[in-house]
């Protein structure tokens, strides 16, 4: 077990990769009751087609959610009421790249643990307990499809990309989610719940040899290497700029501005790219910005308001979005200050003060189990060590942030949506 002092954060970290394959990482706290884990593979929504043993597959939108779902059901045994017995809380998420199973608890860690990694292990489906699963799925697919944020957020990336599926729903559809079947599941199973495609995480007063001592007990030690995504996305950085209109049961409009931006790389590159285009949105819309203070004074928006910088495999986007009727004078403000942002540069001061903010941030995430879990796996899947940012960010420099904002910042890869309410006036 390899173990990391980072001074700078006062953080330990103690990592390795078992004879099977999986990296196992733990971060010490001394004296904390509570022990979180997190059992995650490198398999989302996105990834549909792989080959595995020399053959190619295409497997249906929503495949990893649904996978999800079915892991928690085991022959003869009630997964959920055996966590509750032990005193732990398991839950588990699937997003566009990752799927992730985790538990919490101040007892029986051992137990939990070893629980969380036979029941992701240990595949089981009938087609009877999937056809089960599909008015489940089905309820879950509506009530995303009454939420404005989801609906606009779908919209925005059908506008933005032709071929990349992140402009597919991570829950599919409810024609795709009925072309799954239980074969369908063992095939992605076999593909990716692999040792060598996943990570086991753990944050807590844990004894870290132990912990890598249950993992290999419980998995086995033979190595499987896990399917070859497939990733034939060939997407220019242009995008459909024409408005998206919605309307729903809402009481004021909303609305979501995004700029498409290049995919980030893998590895220490990953990590450079996030930083720098979390710095971006912090420089043009973060809450101490010229514009967001501006907007905000001559009403244009409210405290709803915020930016964001999101990677995900083999894309990444700058957005913005928030309660308002004025989106297309915040899109054109957005473009404006872009401009000027690409044009003038950054004042030197205030990007130094605005990095030791987004530094001091990052280190005070370190205080939530969560937050360090999730990036810890995360940046693992894109080949590199999350504590690792301080450095990358003492290393990016106000030009590099200047030439990303004067790269994406323009009309050219701008898509809009925007929900209104609903116009009842004909029904009266």
């Amino acid at each position: 077990m390899r173990r990391q002092y980072f001074a700078e954060l006062d953080e330990t970290l103690c990592s390795c990769r078992l004879e099977n394959g999986l990296t196992v990482k733990v971060v010490p706290k001394p004296g904390f009751t509570r022990k979180l884990v997190y059992f995650a593979t490198d398999f989302g929504s996105i990834h549909t087609a792989f080959e595995l043993d020399g053959v190619q597959h295409q497997v249906p939108m929503g495949v990893a959610h649904f996978l999800e779902h079915k892991m928690f059901e085991l022959p003869d045994r009630d997964v959920m009421a055996e966590f509750a017995a032990l005193g732990g809380s398991v839950n588990a998420f699937t997003s566009f790249d990752m799927t992730a199973y985790y538990f919490s608890c101040t007892e029986n860690f051992e137990k939990n643990l070893q629980l969380l990694l036979e029941f992701v292990s240990t595949p089981w489906f009938t087609q009877e307990s999937v056809q089960r699963e599909y008015g489940i799925i089905d309820q879950e697919i509506a009530m995303n499809e009454d939420t404005p944020d989801s609906r606009e957020f779908s919209a925005l990336m059908q506008k933005m990309y032709r071929e990349h599926p992140v402009r597919e729903e991570i829950l599919g559809t409810r024609e795709s989610i009925r072309q799954i079947d239980a074969d369908t599941l063992y095939l992605c199973h076999r593909a990716f719940y692999t040792p060598d495609n996943m990570i086991l995480c753990v944050v807590g007063d844990v004894d870290a040899n132990e912990v890598a001592r249950i993992a290999e007990a419980v998995l086995g030690r033979e190595y499987r290497p896990a399917a070859k995504k497939l990733r034939n996305w060939q997407e220019e950085m242009v995008c459909d700029t024409q408005p998206v209109l919605l309307q729903q049961e809402v009481a004021m409009p909303t609305f979501q501005i995004s700029f498409k931006c290049s995919p980030a790389g893998r590895g220490a590159e990953a990590l450079r790219t996030d930083v720098v285009g979390y710095l971006a949105a912090e420089v043009l819309l973060g809450e101490s910005s010229p514009l967001y203070l501006q907007l905000y004074e001559e009403g244009v928006i409210d405290s709803s308001f915020g930016g964001s910088f999101e990677t995900i495999d083999g894309c990444a986007m700058l957005s913005c979005g928030g309660d308002g009727d004025q989106a297309e004078a915040v899109r054109q403000a957005i473009l404006e200050r872009g401009a000027y942002l690409a044009e003038h540069g950054l004042e030197e001061q205030a990007f130094l003060r605005l990095k030791r903010g987004a530094v001091g941030r990052r280190i005070r995430d370190l205080d939530s189990f969560d937050a360090v879990c999730y990036r810890l796996c995360a940046y693992h899947f894109l080949e590199y060590d999350y504590f690792g940012f301080p450095a990358v960010y003492a290393e990016v420099t106000k030009e590099q942030v200047r030439a990303f904002l004067a790269e994406v910042v323009c009309p050219g890869r701008c898509a809009m949506a925007i929900t209104e309410p609903m116009d009842h006036t004909e029904d009266q």
